[in-house]
């Protein structure tokens, strides 16, 4: 039967519900859409790519800090919070003014066409694909919601001055129809979006499957065996060697990159170079591998913080490929002192050239703990220099090095106010016992870890309180490019609250600054404590 139209609060409300399944249909519809184009031509990942690109340093560092790995989580559900907010609003909205709904919708997906055109891994307006049909289907089922709902005409003034009920028009709404096409509408997007998670997935099957038939050769070089005693047995300290699934992982892809090894290619060009190379996943294998212990560290870690790993990885000299390349270091007379390293989701990473060709273990690393690397960690191939930080050397599925100079060209990170030589400060954390712990009167015992890379820990010295520093036992040292755990009896802890602080000095003889700094622009520094109570 049809009735009078809805009016006041229910009809706004209605309006509304309209607007959160249009919503709803504009982001499955694009889904389904960019499994078409490429998974990260999606209107969340590319907004939420644009809003990474975008963020000040110093807010990017603390949702780093605060949210670890789940930051893009946070960011996902933060976008998508907002789009119901606005779509909630459109669809009220559209109650009373129907095509300015409609066109709202659809300058949503103009900002979203934009976004992911604008992206620094877009090379295809069919980028812009996405969000333009998921907002087309949403804005025209908006415009048909919205008109089952019928219209209300505006009271005359002589009614609304009696407080008398607005007069419906006879343009009234079928109740019943409204919610068949609401419900046919929330069944068509959820398929839609569903058939585009299917095809997305079936999409990284080559990646997967090439990742899987990867068997990494027997290196030419081989890692010398962990020395005897590098690796203590203390309850609370880090692992020596961090499992690949508690490995760190600091990147700003919303979507992990899933690279069919059989396809890839990386390109060695810029200046300086005499002979450009092309190689493809099988060439590196097929060249001289070499196994290495290296520890890595994020310039985002504040003072006793999480992202720093130790971990064995195997690859290629990225030296020898830069040598067959004609490339020679500033010191010998080379025309490029910045080496600019791009991922395939379009991040650049700018190293110097002298630090990767000083005879350090800089690779394109192919493995990590004898097996393939991880696609969060790069697959199928990334690169790293031990002794800089993460933003100035460890580019993750790489495709693309430049050779160039500082002067000419600024990578992702130097644009946003890191500094770009950034070599890794010497630190030291406690491990056990943890912050505020309530260890036993008598003897604890204190452990944790310390780096250096490229320089080596000669020495850890622990403080209880204001007391003497004493130093620590030294794990045995496996290279100067791997941390060094470390232990140191507290005996006669006495009960009551206690501060532990610990410092390291490196194989140069600098001792690790007591002064705190943040992590920007080129990591921090300070004396890691922590407070304790002994019963």
């Amino acid at each position: 039967m049809t009735q009078h139209a809805p009016r006041g609060v229910k009809r706004l409300a209605l309006g509304a519900l309209a607007g959160l399944l249009c919503g709803y249909a504009a982001l499955a519809f694009a889904e389904l859409v960019s499994t078409a184009v490429r998974p990260e031509s999606g209107p969340v990942v590319a907004v939420g790519g644009a809003a990474i690109d975008r963020t000040p340093p110093a807010v990017k560092d603390w949702a780093i800090r605060h949210f670890g790995t789940n930051d893009k989580l946070v960011l996902q559900l933060g976008i998508l919070a907002v789009l119901a907010a606005l779509a909630l609003v459109l669809g009220a909205l559209s109650t009373r003014w129907r095509l300015a709904g409609s066109a709202g919708v659809l300058t949503f997906g103009v900002v979203g066409a934009l976004a992911a055109t604008g992206r620094p891994d877009s090379t295809s307006a069919t980028d812009a694909l996405p969000s333009l049909i998921g907002a087309a289907v949403a804005a025209a089922l908006l415009y048909w919601l919205v008109g089952r709902l019928g219209s209300a005409d505006r009271a005359p003034d002589d009614e609304r001055d009696t407080g008398a009920p607005p007069r419906a028009s006879q343009s009234g709404w079928d109740r019943r129809g409204f919610v068949l096409a609401a419900t046919a509408a929330a069944a068509a997007s959820t398929g839609a979006g569903l058939a585009g998670r299917a095809l997305s997935g079936s999409q990284g099957q080559n990646a997967v499957a090439s990742r899987r038939n990867v068997v990494l050769p027997t290196p030419a070089s081989p890692s010398a065996p962990t020395p005897r005693g590098a690796a203590l047995r203390i309850d609370g300290i880090s692992p020596y060697l961090t499992d690949n699934k508690d490995f760190y992982r600091v990147d700003t892809a919303l979507v992990v990159p899933k690279v069919d090894a059989t396809t890839w290619r990386l390109r060695i060009h810029g200046t300086g170079v005499s002979r450009e190379l092309t190689l493809s996943f099988a060439d590196l294998l097929r060249m001289p591998l070499v196994e290495r212990h290296i520890t890595l560290t994020c310039v985002s870690n504040e003072v006793g913080g999480p992202y720093v790993g130790n971990a064995r990885w195997i690859g290629v000299r990225l030296a020898d490929l830069l040598k067959r390349c004609g490339v020679k270091p500033p010191s010998q007379g080379g025309l490029s002192d910045q080496l600019v390293a791009r991922s395939v989701d379009g991040m650049t990473i700018g190293s110097p050239v002298e630090d990767v060709m000083d005879g350090r273990d800089a690779l394109l690393a192919v493995g990590m703990n004898g097996e393939p690397l991880p696609f969060e960690h790069g697959f199928p191939v990334r690169m790293l220099v031990p002794g800089l930080y993460g933003y100035v050397s460890a580019c993750k599925w790489i495709k693309d090095i430049e050779l160039t100079t500082f002067d000419a060209y600024d990578p992702y990170w130097v644009k946003r106010d890191w500094a770009r030589r950034a070599p890794i400060k010497t630190e030291s954390r406690i491990d056990t016992p943890k912050p505020f712990a309530r260890p036993k009167a008598g003897t604890v015992m204190v452990a944790g870890v310390a780096w250096a890379q490229h320089r080596g820990i000669a020495k850890v010295e622990v403080r209880i309180d204001d007391g003497p520093w004493e130093e620590a036992r030294l794990a045995a040292e496996d290279t100067r490019d791997t941390w060094r755990q470390w232990s140191h009896e507290w005996r006669q802890a006495t009960k009551g609250g206690h501060t532990l602080t610990v410092r390291a000095t490196d194989r140069t003889g600098e001792t690790q600054t007591e002064e705190r700094t943040p992590t920007i622009p080129d990591g921090s520094s300070g004396w890691h404590s922590v407070v304790v109570t002994v019963d």
